[in-house]
Parts: structure tokens; C-alpha cells; sequence
């Protein structure tokens, strides 16, 4: 009975940081941005702002949208929900729902929500959503196919799909560590999610039209379902981010039990603030890239993925 209440407790504080924390690393992000490029920039608490000032808000919907274009947010956000319960952001053991899933299926669970979203703005019926549309799909193409790849080649690496146990192979011993495929596809999987999260210095979608890429997914939304687009994007952050620290990266550190699970939350802000300064670094210190050197950037992400699969096959 004791281990049934520890392991209840364990699982609402793992999905509710991921919920409620979510946010501020973005908030923390645009303000590290703008202290290294001079300005004063937002608030920490900016994204949690704008989340409840556009839940406010009304919802405005075109005449030519259907009911995927109104209802597509919530699904996603309830995947992003799903996958929270499902893959290591917090507690380094299983809790409820672990079972549900594993690596390849929570990366399938990714790509479901991508397809959701992109064709939920579809269906606003918007000409320059389309636009954007098509574009982000000559990115995504190798975006979704190297988080396939990534979560596949990890599942050859330990012998498992189950990421906790990922995670406890990877950090039981340095030289798992330090393999030449775990090295290859943490880099892979790292140049991913500065993709994935708009991290990549690319041209930025407040010159131009043609800079808009992610952004025209939200073109058409407004109020409510803006506002859990917005979180449901700070989610995947934070769900994409911790993978890559936790199993990836730093899989040292995390500890077990309730008290464990809250001390968790403060070992995982700290090693958020390395991504996010090593992001920011990025970010800020290389040259913006030109649109179309975006599928050169996850062409290399996704041979890092093939090579480190293949050296697991030829190694045995």
C-alpha cells in the first residue's frame, strides 16, 4: 500500500513539473538571449503570461476551417500529456503508464503530434498557412525520420526500448558513456532538438515572411486554442530536452522516492540551465543559416543516427 501511494506521488510530481514547469525554461532561455545580446528582454514568467492572457481571449475561427482545425490543440496537447508519463524528464523510474510505450513508441507519439498540428492548420483554409506548410515539411522529412532513428539506435545500443532502463545502462558504467555510438547519436540528437525547438540560428520569423516556418502552423490561431499551442510547444521542449539531458547526457545524479522525485525537480533545473546556455552560446555566436541549409543541419543530424547504428550492427 506504502509503495502504491510513493509511486502515485512520484507520477503527479513527474507530469506536473512537466506541466507547470515547462514554461519557465523558455522564459529563462529569452532572457539569457537578450542579457548576452545587450537587451533587457522579457520577464522569466513572460510564457506563463501569455498562456493565460490568450486563454482568455476569444477564439476567432474561419468560415473555411473544420472541426480538425479547432479540436487538433487539445489532442496534441494530451499526447504531449501522454508522453510525460511515458519517458524519464524527471524521475529516473517507471511510474504509471510507463508500460503504455516504449522509445520507438513515444518517438511515433512525437511524430503524431506533428501530423496533428500540421494538418489542423491546414484545415484553417488559409492560403499563406500553406505556404508555411510546405516548407516546414521539407524539414520534417528528416527531422521525424532521425527521432526514429535516434530512439532506435539507443533501443540497438542497451538491448532495450524501455528508456528507464536506458537511462540506469547508460549511467551505471563510464565506458557505456562513453561508446562511440552513444557519443554519435547524443550529438544527432542534440542538433534535433535545437531544430525542433527553434533553437537553430535561422533566419528569424519577425523580419519576413519568408522566415516564418513553425510560426505559420499558428497563423491562423487565436485565444484558447493559441494559448495550448503555445504550452503544448513549451512541453515538447521541456519532453525532447530532458531526454536528451537524462539519457543522452548528464544520466547521472537523479534520485528515487517521493522526497527524491522533488529533489529531482531541483537537479533538473540545474541541468536545464546548462542546455540553455549552451543554446543561447549557439544561438547567438554562429551565423544565422541560410532556409535551405536547414536540410544540410538535419541531413548530418540523421547520418550521425544511420553511422551510429551501423557501428552497433558491426560491433555485435
Amino acid at each position: 500500500m506504502a509503495s502504491d501511494v510513493a509511486l502515485v506521488i512520484e507520477t503527479i510530481i513527474q507530469v506536473f513539473t512537466v506541466i507547470l514547469i515547462s514554461p519557465l525554461y523558455q522564459g529563462i532561455y529569452e532572457k539569457f538571449k537578450a542579457f548576452v545580446e545587450g537587451r533587457l528582454g522579457p520577464s522569466f514568467l513572460q510564457p506563463y503570461y501569455d498562456i493565460f492572457k490568450l486563454i482568455k481571449k476569444e477564439v476567432v475561427v474561419t468560415e473555411n476551417s473544420s472541426f480538425l482545425f479547432i479540436y487538433s490543440p487539445y489532442v496534441i496537447f494530451g499526447i504531449y500529456l501522454l508522453i510525460s508519463f511515458v519517458i524519464p524528464v524527471v524521475y529516473p523510474s517507471p511510474i504509471y503508464l510507463t508500460p503504455t510505450v516504449d522509445f520507438l513508441g513515444g518517438a511515433l507519439l512525437f511524430s503524431l503530434a506533428s501530423f496533428l498540428k500540421l494538418i489542423g492548420s491546414v484545415e484553417s483554409g488559409s492560403n499563406f498557412v500553406a505556404l508555411g506548410v510546405s516548407r516546414v515539411l521539407s524539414f520534417t522529412f528528416l527531422s521525424e525520420a532521425t527521432l526514429i532513428t535516434v530512439f532506435f539506435g539507443v533501443a540497438l545500443i542497451t538491448g532495450t526500448n524501455n528508456p528507464y532502463i536506458t537511462l540506469k545502462y547508460v549511467s551505471q558504467d563510464i565506458s557505456h558513456y562513453l561508446q562511440l555510438d552513444h557519443l554519435f547519436i547524443t550529438i544527432s540528437f542534440f542538433m534535433l532538438w535545437l531544430f525542433e525547438t527553434g533553437k537553430l540560428p535561422v533566419e528569424s520569423s519577425g523580419l519576413s515572411e519568408l522566415g516564418m516556418i513553425d510560426d505559420a502552423f499558428l497563423y491562423e490561431y487565436s485565444g484558447k486554442l493559441l494559448g495550448i499551442l503555445k504550452w503544448s510547444s513549451y512541453i515538447k521542449q521541456y519532453l525532447l530536452g530532458s531526454v536528451l539531458l537524462n539519457v543522452f547526457l548528464f544520466p547521472w545524479l537523479l534520485q528515487t522516492g517521493p522526497l527524491g522525485a522533488l529533489l529531482d525537480i531541483f537537479i533538473m533545473f540545474l541541468k536545464w540551465i546548462f542546455l540553455i546556455s549552451i543554446s543561447v552560446i549557439i544561438n547567438t555566436t554562429l551565423a544565422k543559416l541560410r532556409l535551405f541549409k536547414v536540410q544540410d543541419f538535419l541531413a548530418v543530424s540523421f547520418l550521425l543516427s544511420i553511422l551510429s547504428i551501423i557501428i552497433v550492427i558491426l560491433t555485435g
